[in-house]
């Protein structure tokens, strides 16, 4: 009988409010098949901490420790924005891996994010044919954009589109009860770089009689439109709150957002939109606003987070592990969704060449023709993944959340360094 392997655990990317339960779930699972997976090795930072054998020993957590992580925001283990390059261009970077995966005798690869980290997943799973180590990769997939393909939502999604949704909600509340007199117009800035998913959960406020503009990155940005379609609803109802994507462009490509900076992934840097929007209206329609940046809030938000979201994503982290058991590699656990009324789906599987670096954006037929809203389609998507509550414990007033020991385990190689 084969020698059981440990295993490589690493959170990547924007973290989010129900990453840690995937992590949980992949934890739990492979403790629960002690008597083919070893240990769990988690990687503090991400990949980062596979290529500087920066490894944390799970095992080193009591299992109540490891249960909280289901209702704890943010990465237990701590998250990275590192994309490994080609084979061609940095072989050392895969080297360095497969050194360490051998140190510490790793023979699963678990790594749990978004789009770029697909793509870093799918270059180590190639590591068993390009450099003859074997290693199996399953990609966990976390994002709140929502915008990995074929899968048909992302763990994280379905938490910050409730945040977003009842955020909206209720300061619409607020500017309705100012408006006579004070505030007509509030900005709400969301993420969503390139994919509307999150803006269009804004949408939703419009089933409870709000006047909602949402401006999404699908659609180009028409200032002379927008003012109108603000102005037109003012008229009508005294205010209106805008659900502005941090995506939203100009008709040549300019973001409304941009910085002029980028990121590690080499991604514009944005941020801004809210209040470049807001001052649009208050230039050109005298209207008093105030505005708001979501950010970290939004995707950091567990107190409210999805029951359904919390559900599926410790239920993908159960699956990469189930699949790699089952000599899986270079794939990813899917949603599918089967129903919308009631609402059912499956655990599908999708192979990481099909995800790698392949964005999903909003249909056009989930956004209202105007550009201004979504659709039914659009809502009957959306609405079963905000349904639920999953309240964390409370202590003092604030929810218990874990911090764990993150123990680290001992190096056995010579040091590494970044380039």
């Amino acid at each position: 009988m084969a020698k059981k392997k440990n295993a490589f655990y690493a959170q990547s990317g924007g973290v989010t409010a129900v990453i840690n339960a995937s992590a949980c779930g992949v934890i739990e699972t492979a403790r629960a098949n002690k008597d083919k997976i070893g240990k769990v090795y988690a990687g503090r930072n991400g990949i980062i901490g596979a290529l500087t054998e920066d490894l944390i020993d799970t095992t080193k957590e009591s299992a109540s420790a490891i249960a909280l992580l289901r209702s704890t925001p943010s990465g237990a283990f701590g998250s990275c924005r590192f994309k490994l390059k080609s084979l061609e261009a940095n072989k050392r970077e895969y080297e360095r891996l497969i050194e360490v995966f051998k140190a510490h005798d790793i023979g699963y690869f678990f790594y749990n994010g978004g789009g770029d980290s697909a793509d870093t997943c799918y270059k180590v799973s190639q590591l068993s044919e390009s450099m003859g180590y074997p290693i199996q990769a399953i990609h966990v997939p976390k994002t709140v954009d929502n915008d990995l393909p074929i899968t048909d939502c992302c763990p994280g999604f379905g938490s910050v589109a409730k945040y977003v949704a009842v955020s909206a909600l209720e300061a619409s509340f607020d500017v309705r009860s100012m408006a006579k007199t004070s505030t007509k117009v509030f900005v709400l800035e969301v993420m969503g770089r390139h994919a509307g998913w999150i803006a269009a959960a804004g949408g939703l406020i419009q089933d409870h009689g709000i006047p909602v503009v949402v401006l999404f990155p699908e659609i180009e940005f028409d200032e002379k439109k927008f003012l109108a379609r603000v102005d037109a609803l003012v008229k009508e109802h005294g205010y209106c709150t805008v659900v502005v994507s941090e995506g939203c462009h100009y008709p040549d490509g300019r973001f409304l957002a941009e910085q002029g900076t980028r990121d590690a992934f080499g991604h514009a840097q944005l941020g801004g939109a809210a209040p470049v929007v807001a001052n649009m209206v208050k230039q050109a329609l005298g209207h008093k606003f105030h505005w708001a940046v979501a950010d970290y809030l939004q995707r950091a938000a567990r107190h409210i987070a999805s029951k359904t979201d919390v559900k599926q994503a410790y239920e993908l982290g159960k699956a990469a592990v189930q699949l790699a058991l089952k000599g899986q590699n270079a794939v990813m656990p899917t949603i599918d969704r089967i129903s919308n009324t009631p609402y059912k789906y499956k655990i599908g599987v999708a192979p990481l060449s099909k995800v790698a670096n392949v964005e999903k954006f909003m249909p056009r037929s989930f956004i209202t023709k105007d550009g201004f809203g979504i659709t039914e389609p659009c809502r009957q998507y959306l609405m079963p993944l905000i349904q639920g509550e999953d309240y964390p414990k409370y202590k003092g007033g604030v929810p218990v959340y874990a911090t764990l020991k993150n123990v680290a385990v001992a190096q056995k190689l010579p040091a590494f360094e970044l380039k």
